[in-house]
């Protein structure tokens, strides 16, 4: 049932007594006043020259003035400080004056004790009836709190600069360890390398080699460790060591990669399994025919390409392997080859051939392009391989999302002959 008045219901304002009418009028008239002089935020209204026309309680406490010290007798420039001052005169009053009025606007007040308040203002000019402008209204904010915020703020993305240029630097150090400081001459032949970092941000997992063996021959690698960051750091590094003393034990290159796959199976299994791909090659001068021979052995790696002198350009065939440290047993695939006068051999990483080339996540470079590229590269030699490579990565730009090495070794062909 719905209640009416004059059935014991308190009264509206229209029914009620003439004095209390009276007193609510007055606690009306007295809370908008109260409301404006200790609003949580500061009003000002300014003559057009800016001589401070009013001021409210709250701003008047924040500057630690008096209304009598103000009110006709300072502009709000005057409260501004130096730069404040020189803003509020060549952007504030002209956007103002233009506008109309201005919003969200971060100024610096002086106050009494000659300190600074920063604060955001927001202005309007009140004008007439007739469109002619009287004064000028303005909502003052205190902005200490965002001050500090935006310090504190600052100072954290500051930190966070520092810490991430150490990480950097520290990944670089790493990734420096993790390759040789400059690879050895092999005579009568021309050798070359490159590492393209991906990302400073995570260490990567490429690693490559050339070391001399006994009896004149000399063992080369190149490999990719799944994942980045510190652990496969630790894979990559553990991995070129065992290839290295492996091969100076036996140089046979399946004994040298099945030697690699029972350390990595052993040393990383259950929960945390650790594998890559490896192609190990054992290079031998051949001095009956001249040239060299190299027997390349390959755990799952991508096939490398052979860049003939006549022209020609080819994947290496070696099918089947598996990669190093998923099986107690992998399959190692073999393949021995002649390098003649004119002839490169490139071994790379996939992150060269899973570089993105569009918009697409799916365009990938692939390996038939990069067939493309080096039969048209053809023939060259080691030095001018991986320059190529280099520049085609640099072209990819931040298509490139995954590290990437490349090994060249080439036969120099006749004095007078240079390629590449």
């Amino acid at each position: 049932m719905t209640a009416r008045s004059g059935d014991g219901d308190t009264p509206g304002p229209e029914e009620q007594p003439v004095d209390e009418q009276a007193e609510f009028s007055a606690l009306l008239e007295d809370s908008a006043e109260d409301l404006y002089e200790h609003a949580p935020c500061g009003y000002l209204s300014t003559l057009l020259d800016g001589t401070i026309a009013k001021i409210n309680r709250t701003l008047l406490d924040w500057l630690g003035y008096d209304s009598t010290d103000l009110v006709g007798r300072k502009t709000f420039s005057d409260l501004l400080t130096v730069g404040g001052r020189l803003y509020h005169e060549t952007h504030f009053a002209p956007m103002l004056r233009l506008g109309g009025e201005i919003s969200g606007i971060a100024l610096e007040l002086r106050t009494a004790d000659g300190s600074r308040l920063p604060v955001l203002v927001t202005a309007a000019v009140k004008t007439s009836g007739d469109g002619q402008p009287l004064l000028i209204r303005a909502t003052v904010f205190d902005a200490r709190d965002r001050r500090a915020y935006e310090t504190e703020l600052l100072r954290a993305r500051q930190q966070a600069e520092r810490e991430r240029e150490e990480l950097r630097s520290l990944n670089a150090t790493l990734q420096r360890t993790l390759l040789p400081p400059k690879l050895i001459s092999v005579p009568g032949l021309d050798v070359a390398a490159h590492y393209h970092i991906a990302s400073t941000d995570k260490v990567g997992g490429d690693f490559y080699d050339l070391f001399p063996l006994a009896a004149g021959a000399w063992g080369l690698f190149l490999g990719d460790v799944c994942g980045k960051g510190a652990a496969a750091a630790a894979v990559s590094s553990l991995a070129r060591y065992t290839l290295r003393a492996a091969a100076v034990y036996d140089p046979d290159p399946v004994a040298v990669l099945g030697n690699l796959n029972t350390v990595l199976s052993h040393e990383y299994s259950g929960d945390d399994p650790r594998f890559c791909t490896v192609v190990f090659g054992l290079l031998r001068p051949d001095a009956a025919r001249g040239g060299f021979t190299i027997t390349l052995a390959s755990g799952g790696h991508p096939p490398a390409l052979l860049m003939r002198a006549d022209g020609s350009a080819d994947y290496l065939p070696t099918p089947g392997g598996q990669l190093i440290g998923v099986l107690p047993d992998a399959q190692i695939a073999t393949i021995t080859i002649r390098l003649e006068s004119g002839d490169t051999l490139l071994l790379h990483t996939d992150g060269l051939t899973e570089a993105h080339t569009g918009r697409d996540s799916e365009d990938r470079y692939g390996d038939d392009a990069l067939l493309d590229f080096t039969q048209a590269l053809a023939p060259t030699t080691a030095t001018g391989a991986v320059a190529a490579i280099r520049e085609l990565l640099d072209a990819f730009g931040a298509g490139v999302d995954d590290d990437t090495a490349v090994l060249a070794i080439s036969v120099p062909p006749p004095a007078g002959e240079d390629r590449g």
